[in-house]
Parts: structure tokens; C-alpha cells; sequence
């Protein structure tokens, strides 16, 4: 076993809390639902990025390349000046969702290079020009544009002209849990010297105006250690150490608000949280506190790079105080720093070397290896106690005189304090409920224990409402997310039986008896109708509807969602799923599996109508379509070619026959319900037919169906792309939509890029471009089909082509397609950087890779958030399956081929 493994088993069986510290600073505070107290729920307008320099935070923090503990009491990162700012570069910068053309958007160039699961070794690379930063430029040029004009980027602004700009490297190894060596290298990428102020800053959270009478942490200078030493002093967290070696000057504030600029009223403290900032950028000496003391405190660091090298910082954060007898020699931060710092980059590359198939090529493993590190430094201490949030605001739910809350009037419940996997932690930095299922598929690939633990916060009594709806994000808690948390469950559960030879069966139940109350929750709030379609309002998919499918329908009446019915299709098979495994070994179980097989069949009947009746199946298209319900009893089908009538395709699930076997009365009990309403079946797949090996089939369509949406989905002029499977048809460039409402026009065309409509605020687009986590779904529909129908079911792939696939060669070539994205191409370049020749050709930039929230439906550059590691690192997770698997694994092994995890022998794939 590795060293890493070693760590992540002492964390599990808790001889040692690895864990404790890591990246769980957010990258933006500001501007988020927690900090807002407005009457209007404006949280960009309320708290901007002018005003996080001179204001304490209520519920977090904020930094670049940062860490903190697990409760984020102590928080350390990096603060720079270029000597040309006007203020100190602590955070972040990027637009507000007004600002951008294209929505909120983040103006910096950051890249997380590398972590092992328990943070042991992290690097973090951060790209400062030495230019004036261009704010002013940055907002006015953004606004000027439309919605049909590209986004105006940092290196648009000729800052990063003749490549005069730091590359600042941030490092983190750990010597012991209480033991983190940090080491700063900051590389001159320019043609002349220039100058950097460095500022390693540490600083308490603001919790003491919130707690009353709570004893408030302190920092301090600290004697003894032979170098500049800031000793952190706090109530619950004990005794911690800055060791900064070579520091010019510790630097002391507070960490409070500078009313006196932000609202013109006189601070609490002559010292306040933008004092250092004051002190470095504008020369105010009184800024800082002369008796070396406070809540936050920098170690200065003016440095002079020469063109083209480097210099190095070392600090060391830890919680063992200076010895005034210690050894000279040692330095104060220790004489193991450097040896520590390699052995720890060492055992990352052991760790990963474990991880990463080694049939895999250099370019392709680095691409998995910094998207698991960009899921890993994805993690944040997200603390919002929505109780009392709503207190502070005047909007206390239990008392009558009461203001009005613009959102989450209905979530007091909640208390949310722990480390979560957030989508991306400048743009989305909240959790999602539907992102962090697919967050834990790639998560698992390093840490699966963190991935239960994700999983569980979910259905905790401090986050599932006491209905049983799961917390959509702290916009709005009450959204609907798609429910794919059965899903991801049942990955985690087996994945980790396959590993350890067990599967956790008190978590699996504990986790099903929350995840009924969920499905309840859906029956009884999302079937109008008790017909058993489904509706959902958006349900994830942003714009992807001719209407706002959340919003009051400008025709009256309502949506029955082909996507809200497919998804709860998936559910019950899911949740049948799981009835199954805990039947085997728990016969009380036996009836739930009854009752997610009939409801499953309840489900698929529902969205294929033989009759009059209009149903979402289209015989003439061959395809799935959402069903507008007019109040006047006249119904039709919204005839959009999208990813809605595609995710029917994926409510799949194969049945090996385990619980038939061991309870044969059950083959009985099934045919008499089905012999009773042969109408169930008569349309969809007939879940009694045996397939390859004896396996059995739950899915919306039979053979015929299948074959005509594979059909229409593997046709390069509707949706499959070189990268993927788009979101929306490319028929509809031609052949858009439309819709009229009185002398009002819908209208849905194809949009391969950004959005042109304010729809969500208009920067996510679900109107063509590619997203990972449906093709991922796809991936593994197409999966369970083949492991059905076996290697003769062969497809056209692509349509027209004359080339036949079985449908696993299908989902390895959409596999392929999607890692293409970011592997370097024939030409050497990336697609996902598009045209961007800083990203393609300069080798300083080239092979640090972003994985962003979507991507082009044509060319797969990126766009939308840049760090969407979240949902889109599921790309490590495919990429690890098919280098992993064969064909011939999945006939024989049926599902479990998905968690093997041993190399098969098996010919290089060319492409």
C-alpha cells in the first residue's frame, strides 16, 4: 500500500484526521445568497468585490490558492501586489451577472495542477501580470457587448503582452495532519526584472460580532523560531504557527469592517480588514497595528525576479510553537522542508500512478490527473444556518410581524456547516444537489468515503426538507434538481463492495428509507394529474425549453416533461435496484422491490400512448417530446429535437436475477400483475424477455424504439458532434422552432455556443452545445443496453456512415469524443481552448487544462464557467472505464464490468 492509501485508511479509521485542512476556502464570497440582506435578493448588488476588501464576511471566506481547517476558524492564502494596482490582489476578480454579456464570469487565470484525496500535496498555479490589472477596462468593454458578440477576455486586454506576467506557484505538503509546509515559487515569464510583493496572509473567520459574548481569537507576533513567526491563537481551535522564513515585516489588522469607507460611519477599530492593503498600495503606515497584533496578518515579501527566474518562499503552518533553543541551523522552518516538500510530490505521483490506467498516454493521463485535482480543490466549507439568516434579516418564520424573504422562506431548517464539492468555486460556489451526484462519480475514482459522506449530507435532517424535497442551491433551496441521487448511491455502494470485498449495507439502507421519502415527494408533488407523468419546471436544463419551463406558462395550462418522466422512470429503477441488494440479505425488503417494479411500469406506459390520446412518444419522428396540457382539455407535443426526448433513452436498467433466483415465488407474483394489465407492456420493452446471459431489461424503449432514437442521436447532422452528443438537435440551425402565443413568438434554433436570451440568466445554454454529465448518462445507457442485447446488436455509427458498432464500441467512441475535448489533437492543439493561441501554442499555458461548464456543439471549445471541474471531471471517470473494460468484460461480468477496476489485455484503441 502507498503512502497515500495509508493516509486515506488512517482517516477512515480515524487514527489520524488527514483531512482536517485542505482548499476549503470559496474563491468568491461576495456576491453570494449568504451575505445578501437586501429587501430585493440583489446578492451581486449588495456585497460587490469593491466592497470584500473592506468587509467582514458573514458566513465564509474568500482567497487565492487558500486553505483553511475543516470549520474554517483559521483560513490562510496569498495576497500579491505588482506595485502598478490599486489595490492588493486578495481574491478573484470577474463580472457580476449584469456586467457580462454572457452572465457572471470570472477574469483571472488560475489552474489546480495537482492533489492527493487527503491534501497531503497540492499545487495551485495563479497568472499576475505585471501591468496594471484592467478593471474598469474589463467591466465597460463587457457591457458594451451583446449577446451575440464573444466575451471580452483578460488576455484580450493586451495585459499578458510580451509575456510580462508572474507565474505564481502555491505548493502544500503535509508533514502531519497539524503540519503544512507551504512553499511559494514565483517565476518571471517577462523580457525585464520586476518587482512582486508577496504577501502569505493568515486570518481568523469573523465569527465574534455573530456569537455575542464569544471569546475572540487572536494573532500575534511570536518570539523564538529565527525568523518572522505569527502565532494564532483560538478558543476552539488551540495554538497554531505561521513560520514565514525571510520575511521583510509582519503585517497586523483585524478582520472587521472599514465602515468608515463602505458607509461613512466611524470603524469599531482603527485597524480593519483592507488595513494591510492601505498599508502596502497607498503607504498609510497607521493602517497596521504596531503592537503586532489582531485577527488577520500578513508576511511581507518584496522580491525582484530577473527575467526568465524564479524565487522561492518557504513557510510552514503548524500547530507545534517555536523552541528558543531549537538548533540555528534548522531555519525556521525546518531542516526536513525540503525533503518533506519532495517525498510528499513523490507519493502523489505513487498514489496516482495506481489511479491512472497506465495504458493511458502522458497527454491523456494528465488530463485525468488535473481533473481529479481540480474535483479535489473543488471542495469548500460552505456554512449557511438559514434559520438564522432569515432571523437576521427581519424575516423570522415563526414570528407574524414579519418582513417578507425574497427566497428560502421555506428552508428554516436547514444548518449547513460542513466541507462540500462545489460546482466551481468562483462561479457556482454552492452546492447543487444534481451536480454532486455526478461530482461523486469522478470523486470516487481517489476518495470514495468522501464521496458516502457527500452523499449523505444530502439526505441529513439539515438538508432534505422534512417533505422529503432534496435542496436544489441556495438561490432558490425549493428548485427541482433531477433525482439522480438514487443513482449515484448505488455507483458509490457497489464501488466500494468491488474494492473491499463488502458493500456498507447500514449505509445503503440508511440512505434508502431518505431517498423514498424523496421519491414520495416527487409522486406527490410533480404527477398533476395522477397519471404518472411528470413535470419539474426546469429540472436542470436551464433554457433548453420553448418557455421557462419554472415560470407560469404563457399559454395557461402545463408541461408534462418527457425529461421529469424519464428521470423518475430512472429513479424507480434505481430505488429497485437498491430493494434488490438489501432483499438478498433482508427479506423485508422483498415488497419495496414489488412496488418499484410495478411503479417503474407505471411510469414507462405513461410516456408511450397507443391511443387518441397525445402522449410524448412521436411514432412519426421517432421521438420523445414534451406534452403541452392547454386548460381548454386540448393537448400537443412541443416538437423540439433536444436533450429532453433524449433522456428517455437513458431510464435503462439491467437485471441479473439474483433476487428471482433466491426468492422464485416473486416470477409468479410479477406474472400475475403483468398478465392482469397486459397494456403495461404492450409498447415499451417487455421486462420478462430474457437477454444475453439470462439478464433482464427494465427500459422505456423496445428494440424497434431504441433503434430509431440511437438512429437520429448518432447522426452528425442532428446530435452527435466530434465531441459529443449536443444538447439540442443541429436540425433546428435550419429548422428552428417555433411557437406563436398571440403576437407573441417562441422561439428555439440551434446555438452551438453561448445563449442569446436572458432565460437563467443567460450563461448556461442548453440549446446545442455539449454537456458531460447527460453524455455520461448516455454513456451508461448504452452500457446497460449492450450488456442486454450483447456484441450482435450492432448500430450505424455515425448514421449514414456505413460503419456498425455494437453499443459498446458506441459509448467508447462518445467517450472518446468528449476526452478529445481536452487531449492535444493531430495538430497539437486542444479543441476545448478553441482559438485562443496564448492556451495552444505557448508553453507555459498549454498543458495546464480547464474543464468548463459546457462546450461548443461544433468546435468543443469551452465555455461558461472556466473551473466546472464539478460535473464535468466526469470525464476522469469515463476515461478510466474504457481503459479498464472491454466489450467482452461487460457480456460477462453484466453490470459490475462498470466498477472493475483491473486492466484488462486489451489492443491500443486508435483514433
Amino acid at each position: 500500500m502507498d503512502a497515500e492509501h495509508r493516509r486515506l485508511e488512517e482517516t477512515r479509521s480515524k487514527a489520524a484526521p488527514w483531512r482536517k485542512w485542505g482548499p476549503y476556502l470559496t474563491e468568491r464570497q461576495w456576491g453570494t445568497v449568504r451575505e445578501d440582506y437586501s429587501d430585493s435578493g440583489n446578492a451581486w448588488d449588495y456585497f460587490t468585490h469593491d466592497q470584500a476588501r473592506s468587509r467582514a464576511y458573514r458566513w465564509g471566506e474568500d482567497g487565492l490558492g487558500g486553505i483553511s481547517d475543516d470549520r474554517q476558524l483559521l483560513c490562510f492564502a496569498l495576497a500579491l501586489w505588482n506595485g502598478k494596482d490599486p489595490i492588493l490582489k486578495e481574491r478573484l476578480f470577474g463580472l457580476t451577472n449584469s456586467e457580462g454579456n454572457h452572465g457572471e464570469d470570472v477574469k483571472e487565470y488560475y489552474f489546480y495542477l495537482d492533489s492527493t484525496p487527503t491534501h497531503s500535496y497540492m499545487k495551485y498555479l495563479y497568472k499576475y501580470p505585471q501591468a496594471t490589472y484592467p478593471y474598469r477596462d474589463l467591466v465597460d468593454t463587457n457591457r458594451r457587448r451583446g449577446k451575440h458578440d464573444f466575451e471580452y477576455e483578460l488576455l484580450d486586454t493586451g495585459v499578458f503582452d510580451q509575456d510580462r506576467y508572474f507565474d505564481v506557484f502555491v505548493e502544500y505538503a503535509k508533514a502531519s495532519p497539524e503540519d503544512i509546509l507551504i512553499q511559494i515559487t514565483v517565476e518571471n515569464r517577462g523580457p525585464e526584472p520586476a518587482t512582486l510583493h508577496v504577501l502569505p496572509t493568515v486570518w481568523f473567520r469573523h465569527v465574534w460580532s455573530s456569537r455575542g459574548d464569544a471569546p475572540r481569537p487572536v494573532l500575534r507576533e511570536a518570539a523564538g523560531g529565527g525568523g518572522g513567526v505569527i502565532a494564532a491563537s483560538h478558543p476552539e481551535l488551540g495554538e497554531r504557527f505561521l513560520y514565514a522564513e525571510g520575511a521583510a515585516a509582519l503585517l497586523f489588522t483585524e478582520n472587521e469592517t472599514n465602515t468608515e469607507r463602505l458607509f461613512n460611519s466611524p470603524n469599531r477599530t482603527p485597524y480593519v480588514k483592507d488595513g494591510i492593503d492601505r498599508y502596502i498600495v497607498h503607504g498609510r503606515r497607521e493602517a497596521v497595528n504596531p503592537e503586532q497584533q489582531g485577527t488577520k496578518a500578513s508576511a511581507h515579501y518584496p522580491i525582484t525576479v530577473e527575467a526568465g527566474a524564479s524565487r522561492t518562499l518557504r513557510l510552514r503552518l503548524s500547530d507545534v510553537a517555536p523552541a528558543a533553543s531549537a538548533p540555528a541551523k534548522a531555519g525556521p522552518v525546518g531542516s526536513d522542508f525540503d525533503a518533506v516538500m519532495r517525498a510528499r510530490r513523490q507519493e502523489a505521483d505513487a498514489f496516482y500512478a495506481t489511479v491512472i490506467p497506465s495504458s493511458l498516454n502522458a497527454d491523456a493521463a494528465r488530463v485525468m490527473r488535473q481533473a481529479l485535482a481540480g474535483m479535489l480543490w473543488s471542495k469548500q466549507f460552505y456554512y449557511y444556518d438559514v434559520d438564522q439568516w432569515l432571523t437576521e434579516r427581519g424575516a423570522d418564520p415563526f414570528k407574524p410581524t414579519r418582513k417578507a424573504s425574497p427566497r428560502n422562506d421555506h428552508w428554516h431548517h436547514m444548518y449547513n456547516a460542513e466541507i462540500l464539492s462545489m460546482p466551481d468555486k468562483w462561479e457556482y460556489p454552492w452546492y447543487a444537489a444534481w451536480d454532486l451526484a455526478f461530482h461523486v462519480l469522478a470523486l470516487t475514482l481517489v476518495d470514495e468515503d468522501f464521496g458516502k459522506t457527500q452523499l449523505d449530507l444530502m439526505l441529513g435532517e439539515k438538508y432534505l426538507h422534512p417533505n422529503g424535497q432534496l435542496p436544489a442551491y441556495e438561490w432558490n433551496f425549493g428548485d427541482v434538481n433531477p433525482p439522480v441521487h438514487a443513482w449515484s448511491t448505488l455507483f458509490t455502494y457497489r464501488l466500494e463492495k468491488a474494492r473491499r470485498g463488502q458493500g456498507d449495507l447500514e449505509w445503503l439502507e440508511r440512505a434508502f428509507h431518505k431517498l423514498a421519502l424523496n421519491f414520495t415527494w416527487w409522486v406527490n408533488r410533480k404527477d398533476r394529474s395522477g397519471r404518472n407523468v411528470f413535470e419539474g419546471g426546469f429540472l436542470g436544463l436551464d433554457n433548453i425549453g420553448v418557455f421557462d419551463r419554472s415560470a407560469p406558462l404563457p399559454t395557461g395550462g402545463y408541461l408534462e416533461q418527457a425529461d421529469g418522466t424519464a428521470w423518475m422512470a430512472l429513479f424507480c429503477q434505481n430505488m429497485l435496484e437498491i430493494s434488490v441488494e438489501l432483499a438478498l440479505e433482508r427479506p423485508a425488503y422483498l415488497d419495496m422491490a414489488v412496488k418499484f417494479v410495478e411503479h417503474f411500469l407505471w411510469i414507462a406506459s405513461s410516456m408511450i400512448h397507443a391511443g387518441e390520446d397525445v402522449g410524448m412518444w412521436d411514432e412519426e419522428d421517432g421521438f420523445f417530446y414534451d406534452v403541452l396540457r392547454l386548460p381548454d382539455g386540448r393537448a400537443q407535443r412541443l416538437k423540439v429535437r433536444s436533450m429532453v426526448g433524449l433522456l428517455p433513452l437513458c431510464a435503462v436498467t439491467v437485471f441479473e436475477g439474483e433476487l428471482m433466483a433466491k426468492y422464485p415465488e416473486l416470477r409468479e407474483r410479477f406474472r400475475r400483475f403483468v398478465d392482469a394489465r397486459p397494456e403495461l407492456t404492450a409498447f415499451i420493452h417487455d421486462p420478462s424477455q430474457r437477454g444475453q446471459a439470462g439478464r433482464q431489461l427494465a427500459a422505456v424503449l423496445n428494440e424497434t424504439k431504441l433503434r430509431r432514437v440511437l438512429a437520429t442521436m448518432l447522426d452528425e447532422n442532428e446530435f452527435l458532434s466530434p465531441y459529443g452528443i449536443r444538447a439540442l438537435s443541429r436540425y433546428h440551425a435550419e429548422h428552428p422552432y417555433v411557437f406563436r402565443v398571440g403576437d407573441q413568438e417562441y422561439r428555439v434554433s440551434y446555438l452551438p455556443a453561448e445563449s442569446d436570451s436572458g432565460m437563467f440568466g443567460g450563461n448556461s445554454n442548453w440549446r446545442g452545445p455539449i454537456w458531460m454529465p447527460v453524455n455520461a448518462l448516455i454513456i451508461r445507457a448504452l452500457l446497460q443496453y449492450h450488456t442486454y442485447y450483447g456484441k450482435d446488436f450492432t448500430i450505424e455509427c455515425p448514421t449514414g456512415s456505413g460503419q456498425y458498432m455494437n453499443l459498446y464500441q458506441v459509448a467508447e467512441e462518445l467517450a472518446g469524443r468528449l476526452a478529445s475535448i481536452f487531449l492535444r489533437n493531430a495538430q497539437g492543439r486542444r479543441p476545448v481552448y478553441g482559438g485562443m493561441r496564448k492556451f495552444q501554442e505557448d508553453p507555459h499555458w498549454r498543458d495546464h487544462l480547464l474543464f468548463f461548464e459546457y462546450f461548443h456543439g461544433d468546435n468543443g471549445a469551452g465555455l461558461g464557467a472556466s473551473h466546472q471541474t464539478g460535473w464535468t471531471g466526469v470525464i476522469a471517470r469515463a476515461m478510466h472505464l474504457f481503459a479498464t473494460s472491454t466489450a467482452e468484460q461487460f457480456a460477462e461480468l453484466g453490470k459490475a464490468a462498470g466498477i472493475t477496476e483491473v486492466q484488462p489485455a486489451r489492443p491500443t484503441r486508435k483514433r
